[in-house]
């Protein structure tokens, strides 16, 4: 992997990792059940993506 592809999947491992930890607390603050669930549902794939990006490394 070059260095430039090495700092591309870095830059992508941070937004999705700060969108997991905004879908986390944006999910436990909602009082709506079915709009918690759906940020949830966000929280899921955005770990997935996240763990897809680390498993490059």
């Amino acid at each position: 992997m070059t260095s430039k592809e090495l700092l591309y999947v870095e830059d992508a491992l941070g937004h999705e990792n700060f969108m997991k930890s905004c879908s986390k607390k944006t999910s436990s603050k909602l009082t709506d059940p079915t709009l918690s669930s759906y940020i949830g549902e966000l929280e899921q794939k955005h770990t997935e993506i996240f763990n897809k990006f680390l498993n490059l490394l």
